[in-house]
């Protein structure tokens, strides 16, 4: 198994290298900055060396959206997505899921506010389509120019944080991608921040998700992100076993 990032990670690929391991492969961390991408080499060519070489899986990250799926069309090998541009991060919304399951039980039926940059967030970008096919309600939340222009049917978008809280299962908190273009004002905390207030005020038993790196003070104050409402650690631990089904099921042949 070759891990194969070209943007910075902590979670996914820490989890998918323990995840490798206990499942007992071979795992190789790919650094582009020490590889002859430094030299001008193109993702193809380095990809077909690397398939060359005997390589089972490729777990990949990338800046640009749809590069796994290139990968495989290239190598013809089993290829994880690990998060492309502000396309998706599957895994991610798979430990999500997992998370949610072993808090409440079923999913199935649980009302879920997405809050942040939804334009730039590959979290998102899989979470819509994973929710509502496990029967979770979902609304959208965030300053108007970061909401999508066309969200799935049944999706809900709301610019009013406060105006959504009541009834709500799940606060799913999103930093801003200031990388991808994703700007907000002074008052985004304000407006849109998980405040110890806002937190006290959601129904009994709802929990509050992020799928790291987490801006403290500006998405979430740290007593929340460390209250008892936060599940985030939860989200990290959920991202191993997660992570080994999928890599079982890759290396074995499924799709």
């Amino acid at each position: 198994v070759v891990n194969l990032f070209f943007e910075p990670s902590t979670r996914s690929r820490v989890s998918f290298e323990i995840a490798a391991r206990r499942l007992g492969a071979e795992v190789i961390t790919f650094d582009p900055d020490r590889s002859s991408t430094r030299k001008g080499e193109s993702l193809r060519d380095t990809v077909r060396t690397l398939g060359a070489m005997g390589v089972d899986v490729l777990v990949v990250r990338h800046p640009e959206e749809g590069a796994p799926e290139w990968v495989h069309d290239w190598t013809g090998l089993a290829v994880v997505n690990a998060g492309d541009g502000t396309g998706e991060h599957p895994t991610q919304a798979l430990a999500d899921a997992l998370a949610l399951r072993s808090r409440f039980g079923e999913i199935r039926g649980l009302r879920m506010a997405i809050v942040g940059d939804l334009l730039h967030s590959r979290v998102a970008g899989s979470l819509v389509h994973s929710m509502p096919t496990l029967g979770v309600e979902l609304v959208l939340v965030g300053p108007e120019h970061l909401l999508p222009p066309e969200p799935p049917p049944g999706v809900e978008l709301s610019t009013d944080l406060d105006g959504v809280m009541e009834g709500l299962d799940v606060v799913y908190l999103l930093r801003v991608q200031r990388e991808r273009g994703g700007q907000v004002g002074d008052d985004y905390p304000q407006l849109y921040g998980m405040t110890q207030e806002r937190a006290q005020g959601l129904p009994p038993g709802s929990v509050i998700m992020h799928p790291g790196p987490i801006n403290r003070g500006v998405e979430i104050e740290p007593e929340v992100a460390d209250g008892p409402r936060s599940l985030i650690l939860d989200q990290v631990a959920s991202g191993v076993p997660v992570r080994m089904a999928v890599l079982a099921a890759v290396a074995g042949g499924s799709s």
